[in-house]
Formats: C-alpha cells, sequence, structure tokens
C-alpha cells in the first residue's frame, strides 16, 4: 500500500481545512508504514485511534464552518460524517475485539474513506466555502 500524497488534486482550496486534512494524511500514512513495519498491536491501536480522534476533531471544525457560512447541504455532510465515524469504529472494535491484526485490507479501507471523503464532499463543501472566506 502506497502512502497518501498531499498535492492540488486533494486542496479544497480552504487553507484551514487543507491544513486539517495535511494532518490527517500524515496520521494515515503513520499507520501504513506501521503496518507495513510490523510494529506492535498496540502502537498500531494508538495510532488508529489518533486517527479517529483528529478526524472527529476535523469533522466538528467543518461543521462549525458550515453553520458559520450557511452550507446547504450540511445535513447530508452531517450524515456522511457521522457514518464514516461509525464505520471506523467498527473497524477499530473490530481489530482490538478480536486480536484481528491491521491488515492491508484495513489501510486499503481507510484510504478510500479519507480520499473519497475529501475528492467528493468536502469538495463541494470548499466551493461554497471559498465564496465566502
Amino acid at each position: 500500500m502506497k502512502d497518501i500524497v498531499w498535492g492540488d488534486v486533494l486542496s479544497i482550496g480552504v487553507d484551514e481545512i487543507d491544513e486539517d486534512h495535511k494532518k490527517l494524511v500524515s496520521i494515515f500514512n503513520t499507520l501504513n508504514h506501521a503496518v507495513k513495519e510490523g510494529e506492535s498491536a498496540e502502537y498500531l491501536a494508538a495510532v488508529l485511534e489518533e486517527l479517529i480522534n483528529c478526524t472527529v476533531w476535523h469533522f466538528s471544525h467543518e461543521e462549525r464552518l458550515m453553520l458559520k457560512y450557511g452550507y446547504r447541504d450540511m445535513e447530508e455532510h452531517k450524515i456522511e460524517h457521522r457514518e464514516l465515524i461509525d464505520d471506523a469504529k467498527k473497524l477499530q472494535r473490530e481489530i482490538t475485539e478480536s486480536d484481528t491484526p491491521v491488515a492491508e485490507k484495513h489501510i486499503e479501507y481507510l484510504e478510500r474513506w479519507l480520499t473519497e471523503h475529501i475528492l467528493n464532499m468536502d469538495m463541494r463543501l470548499g466551493s461554497h466555502l471559498s465564496q465566502h472566506i
């Protein structure tokens, strides 16, 4: 599994959101490297926990901006946020409760989870915010 490389294709054009996304990409890449290097299950769990916690904070940040700038698709976006967090926590439980090691399939899932949200929902949000910020 390759790292996610930050570039213009992932930029939504809103600096404060792009900075959040860069941090999420960095944590994802840390997890990816840890899996490749065979780090301990405890370390992998800690990195996954950090990714989830950072994502929860980031979603809260986005939702605050949606409220401030009257984003009309806010409810749809928030629903996707909740679904993504629920899915990530389900994956986390699967890994920790069953002693299943983090595997490439988990990394692939998390990569899609992160990039598809940015490329779809967040691009639309970025288009709206760039008109107001």
